[in-house]
């Protein structure tokens, strides 16, 4: 955070948040200055499993409020946990709610049965996993922001040694994770 990173994405799955929470309490950025996002794990789906869960990851993070809370995974009650998640952005404990990992079916089922939609669809997006049209158009028709997710394929393949991104980054003065963030933004 010292050096300028503002944007951390934690989620309950990584097994971090308290550390995550600790390096908050202790920075010098003020809080309103970053902007934080975990995601709730299948086994706190359920409406309350999954508020209760959200209050476990604002005292473990350490905040009073997170900026955006995504459902991990389109599997289990989601239709429960979306409900608390709106539920808890009323009591402005989430600034922004969304999924991740949603194709176009699991999204377009989602949003057909909700007055509040999510505002983010974190996906794998990458240059080894590239997104089909399809998908961008239904998050385009039902106003989801995509957010790119692993943007360096977990550092598998060789992604920054990769030629083609080397060779790119080359002619521009830039590192292939340069490069990489550039495609996937």
């Amino acid at each position: 955070m010292e050096v300028g990173y503002r944007h951390i994405d934690t989620a309950q799955s990584y097994f971090n948040e308290e550390e995550v929470g600790d390096a908050i309490a202790e920075t010098s950025v003020a809080r309103e200055d970053l902007f934080i996002t975990t995601k709730i794990w299948l086994s706190n789906y359920g409406y309350e499993k999954t508020k209760q869960s959200v209050k476990s990851s604002l005292e473990k993070l350490k905040v009073n409020y997170i900026d955006l809370v995504l459902l991990h995974q389109p599997f289990g009650d989601v239709f429960g946990s979306y409900k608390a998640l709106v539920d808890l952005k009323k009591e402005d404990k989430i600034r922004a709610i969304g999924v991740s990992n949603f194709n176009e079916l699991h999204l377009a089922d989602l949003i057909a049965f909700q007055d509040t939609l999510p505002q983010i669809n974190q996906i794998e997006i990458n240059p080894f996993h590239q997104r089909e049209e399809d998908l961008q158009n239904a998050l385009s028709r039902g106003n989801v922001q995509l957010e790119a997710g692993e943007p360096f394929a977990e550092g598998k393949n060789g992604i920054f040694e990769n030629e083609i991104l080397s060779v790119i980054g080359k002619k521009y003065g830039k590192s292939p994770a340069q490069v990489i963030f550039t495609l996937v933004i």
